[in-house]
């Protein structure tokens, strides 16, 4: 069946004015980004002219200016400038004496020497289900200042934070008995983790330690039962040793006396034994214990 000749026109002159209205938007958002960068450049074109003008007048003004433009840096620190709102390109200033515009320049001091901090105790669950409280202790430094500035808002909050899910997240994934017998690789995969993720802001991270390990007093009370049963063991399984070497000890040494002599060390052993009210030794002859041993089954 056929649309009337009004329909089909009307729908073409909204098709058109669709088409045109897309072209219209094309060519706006073609005209904000080229305007966007002819801001840029202008912006751009009037910092330096800026800037040439802060240099010409501080050398015309040297012996006045020289005490403002001056700024002196220590060895352990470096110094990121803002220039009109960016960073100057290059290295961070420092140490020791550099010159810089001061109605332009904005300066951020980084210490570049090794921070330590404490991780506030935290209770973790062991991948085998006890509660375990634990803290820990981080060594960290700067290596780049500019990112550190730029990257991070508050980059020892933030490094703090990051150690605390860390510690959490890596002792979670491994039993008790790993963490108290493998302390020096659990601290090893923490600064593996803590590296990847702070280097992105400029840091190192150099040193992760477990400062301090507490479990609960009714789990204290089993390890110590149990340690004290293994030490019991022990020490009837070294006598029980020490009573055969020395079981072997005499028979190899009756075995090899004449029975002269092991008489008299017979003798002998009778003598160093003390009498006493109630113990009372009697020696007998060798002969019949020889005897009654002869005529046992």
């Amino acid at each position: 069946m056929t649309e009337p000749a009004s329909h089909v026109a009307v729908t073409r002159r909204v098709m058109a004015g669709n088409r045109v209205g897309d072209v219209c938007a094309d060519e706006f958002v073609a005209g904000s980004k080229d305007g966007g960068r002819r801001s840029g450049g202008v912006l751009e074109v009037c910092g330096a002219v800026l800037t040439l003008l802060s240099v010409a007048f501080i050398l015309f003004t040297f012996p006045l200016t020289a005490w403002m433009c001056a700024k002196v840096i220590q060895e352990y620190e470096r110094a990121v400038i803002f220039r009109l709102g960016r960073v100057v390109k290059g290295r961070a200033k420092g140490p020791g004496l550099f010159w810089f515009i001061p109605w332009l320049d904005v300066i951020q001091k980084v210490d570049l020497r090794t921070v330590s901090f404490n991780t506030r105790p935290q209770e973790v669950l062991t991948a085998d289900g006890v509660p375990l409280k634990v803290d820990a202790v981080v060594f960290y430094r700067v290596v780049d200042p500019s990112l550190w500035v730029t990257r991070v808002q508050n980059g020892y909050q933030a490094t703090h934070t990051l150690a605390q899910t860390t510690l959490r997240a890596t002792l979670g994934a491994h039993t008790l008995t790993d963490v108290l017998t493998q302390r020096t690789g659990i601290t090893k995969r923490m600064e593996e983790v803590l590296y990847t993720a702070s280097r992105l802001w400029g840091v190192q991270v150099e040193r992760v330690e477990l400062k301090d390990l507490t479990l609960p007093v009714h789990l204290q009370r089993c390890m110590a039962s149990e340690a004290e049963a293994a030490r019991k063991a022990r020490a009837k399984m070294i006598v029980a040793e020490g009573e055969v070497k020395a079981s072997r000890a005499l028979k190899e040494a009756a075995s090899g006396l004449p029975p002269v002599a092991f008489h008299l060390r017979y003798l002998q052993s009778l003598s160093s034994v003390q009498s006493s009210a109630s113990i009372v030794v009697f020696s007998l002859p060798t002969e019949l214990l020889d005897m009654l041993f002869s005529h046992q089954p």
